[in-house]
């Protein structure tokens, strides 16, 4: 994998993201929270923008980003159109903090022990990809069950 690829497979999803927050039909459906969803869609997304740019921006980009994953889960409300404003930022970021690196790069190793053993740069990014589809999916699930 290259960091080409990367960046293609995080846009094409932060791209699938901004059309899941403007396809609910009622705004105030992004943050409601039924039966065993634990996790509002705005909640979900807002935690989405604050791992990227913590695991990507803070770490491989060396951004000032400050990270308040509480507030990730407990923050309501925030209008849609700001939202997506966070998730364009998040592409740009993504693509400033990827776009140098070599393929050697992506072998080094990632600086920041994030499980149990010291990981690649690539394999976090690539986890990072998944994370983001795995929350894509619920979002997209939430709103087809809330919009229907």
């Amino acid at each position: 994998m290259n960091a080409i690829t990367l960046i293609s497979l995080f846009e094409r999803d932060l791209n699938k993201l901004i059309t899941e927050v403007e396809l609910y039909k009622n705004e105030e459906n992004l943050w409601i929270v039924e039966n065993n969803i634990t996790n509002s869609a705005g909640n979900l997304t807002l935690h989405l923008i604050g791992n990227l740019n913590t695991f990507i921006g803070k770490e491989i980009e060396k951004t000032a980003y400050i990270r308040d994953r509480d507030l990730e889960f407990s923050q309501k409300n925030v209008p849609r159109i700001e939202l997506i404003q966070k998730i364009n930022e998040t592409k740009i970021m993504i693509k400033n903090a990827l776009n140098h690196l070599t393929n050697e790069d992506l072998l080094e190793d990632y600086p920041v022990l994030k499980f149990d053993e010291t990981t690649t740069i690539e394999y976090l990014l690539v986890h990072l990809t998944l994370h983001l589809n795995y929350h894509l999916g619920q979002i997209n699930y939430h709103r087809r069950l809330l919009d229907n």
